[in-house]
């Protein structure tokens, strides 16, 4: 038999045609499965509840994680509402429901409620965004990004594109107006975590209401909805009197607040602070459609759109495996069932985990807020929560998976080179005089070498500065500890002709400072 190919074009037409012409007539198209349905108890969901105590206090005395608060919604009521632990190591005033913690990303579903409520049809996600200074390194994206471009990073920016800017001490306004400078992948077709994108959308938002973000969330959810203990800017969580410290791991397995972080700089994508009884009142308005105690205080379908996939944010590995989507500011996925789950996580190194969780069919949502840097805590409560709903018990014992994943990408981050320990044949340094001196870089502004009296280099980053010792590896490369919430351990910095690359700098290759 001859292929169509042989027949060539018109012959395949008419072959075609034939072929048609004398072919059974089409049967009707299947029809589409029957949407799910509920599968979950009161009884199952009681079942859960009453386990949640004792899963809480056996994480929290495997990781040692000194608070945790929360929420659990079904049917609209709060089903529970706990605090456990202590505020701050040290001290003894108790995690309760009222304690406010910083939620870190857990911000992205709260922000994007806010601006479903700041817009009245679903359309208006798809609309173009301005915001003076904020560009892309291609004007076409420039003049076509939208809202839902950035609340599901899917605009081209690298992975947490801005945030070494923010490290070293720059503002919002410098971070949004140096973004331009980022190398893009390819417009919506594309993935990669960016908390600078989803603030300048959120930023843009605001003030095309002729507002700030600040008030702009107080006046669409948090006033109207009752969370009276939610804000977005730091000095609210800092100076509230029942508020939980962050706190870091030590090398000999206790928790410290060593550190804080004020992060207005991305208030929208994770500068909120909350607490677990503020969350329900959140969780009852998102499972509810967007009315809360038969008010209407987000519109249906603005708010319906946040939960629709927008883009592949984790590709199936194998033929049979499933992806995972990314909506506006929430993690969408299905399950066997094909009920619709939504998830997000929140995470500051510097001290904080959180975790909110939905099966919007069942009506069933959890939040947990912690005062620890991530091990997996929060993450592992919830889904042993909805295991044990679902199954009846844990399917796995998900604290170490969890953990796992955590202290993967902190590892990924580290540099491939030990620089703690200099090789047998490193060659000396030249004298610090060759090395001293202002360097220029377009991206992360001047960077000063400076030597004391005895010839130690220190570099100085950043618009405060922030001083960086230099300790000698090799030749004309050195290295420093890295610090701050992206911080990665030791990184190299390489002086050559006239110029210096800080390695933790250059993952987007703009890492290179040169001599003025």
């Amino acid at each position: 038999m001859r292929t169509l190919r042989t027949l060539g074009t018109a012959g395949a037409a008419a072959l075609l045609t034939a072929t048609a012409a004398t072919a059974p007539a089409a049967t009707a198209a299947p029809s589409p499965p029957p949407p799910p349905k509920p599968l979950l108890t009161d009884a199952q969901v009681d079942k859960a509840v009453a386990r949640l105590d004792q899963t809480i206090t056996d994480l929290m005395r495997r990781t040692g994680v000194p608070g945790l608060s929360v929420a659990v919604v079904h049917d609209d009521e709060v089903v529970h509402l706990k605090g456990f632990g202590v505020r701050r190591t040290g001290e003894p005033a108790k995690v309760g429901p009222d304690t406010v913690f910083q939620i870190a990303s857990v911000s992205k579903p709260v922000s994007s409620t806010v601006v479903a409520g700041a817009f009245t049809t679903p359309d208006e996600w798809d609309r173009h965004i301005t915001l003076p200074g904020f560009a892309f390194k291609d004007p076409w994206v420039t003049d076509h990004v939208t809202t839902a471009d950035l609340f599901s990073h899917r605009s081209g920016l690298p992975d947490h594109a801005g945030d070494l800017l923010e490290d070293l001490g720059y503002d919002q306004s410098y971070i949004f107006d140096h973004l331009r400078l980022e190398p893009l992948t390819p417009f919506r077709a594309s993935y990669a975590y960016t908390n600078s994108g989803l603030t300048a959308a959120a930023e843009a938002v605001a003030r095309a209401k002729g507002t700030s973000w600040q008030k702009l969330s107080a006046d669409t959810l948090f006033k109207p909805a009752g969370m009276t203990h939610t804000s977005t800017e730091f000095s609210a969580y800092v100076n509230a009197p029942d508020h939980a410290a962050t706190h870091v791991k030590n090398p000999d397995g206790t928790w410290s607040p060593r550190y804080v972080r004020a992060p207005d700089a991305q208030a929208p994508a994770g500068g909120v602070s909350s607490t677990a009884r503020d969350m329900s009142r959140w969780l009852r308005l998102q499972l509810a459609d967007g009315t809360l105690d038969g008010k209407r205080i987000i519109p249906a379908a603005t708010l319906a759109r946040t939960h629709v996939p927008q883009i592949v944010s984790q590709p199936p590995t194998s033929p049979s495996g499933r992806a995972g989507f990314y909506g506006l500011g929430w993690n969408v996925s299905y399950d066997d069932s094909g009920r619709l789950r939504l998830s997000h996580s929140g995470a500051f190194e510097l001290g904080t985990n959180a975790n909110v969780t939905m099966l919007p069919l069942e009506k069933l949502g959890i939040v947990v807020l912690t005062n620890g840097a991530p091990v997996g805590l929060a993450d592992a409560v919830a889904l042993d929560f909805f295991d044990v709903a679902q199954h009846g018990k844990a399917t796995t014992d998900w604290l170490p998976l969890l953990a796992s994943v955590y202290a993967k990408e902190v590892d990924e981050a580290r540099s491939p080179t030990d620089y703690a320990h200099p090789p047998a044949s490193a060659k000396p340094a030249k004298d610090s005089a060759a090395y001293t001196g202002t360097y220029d870089n377009p991206y992360y502004g001047k960077a000063t070498v400076t030597a004391d009296n005895k010839g130690t280099l220190t570099l100085a980053l950043g618009p405060k500065p922030m001083l960086f010792p230099l300790t000698h590896y090799d030749g004309d490369t050195f290295s420093f500890e890295t610090t701050g919430e992206m911080a990665a351990g030791r990184t190299g910095v390489t002086f050559a002709d006239g110029t210096v690359r800080v390695e933790s700098l250059d993952a987007n290759h703009l890492g290179t400072f040169t001599q003025q």
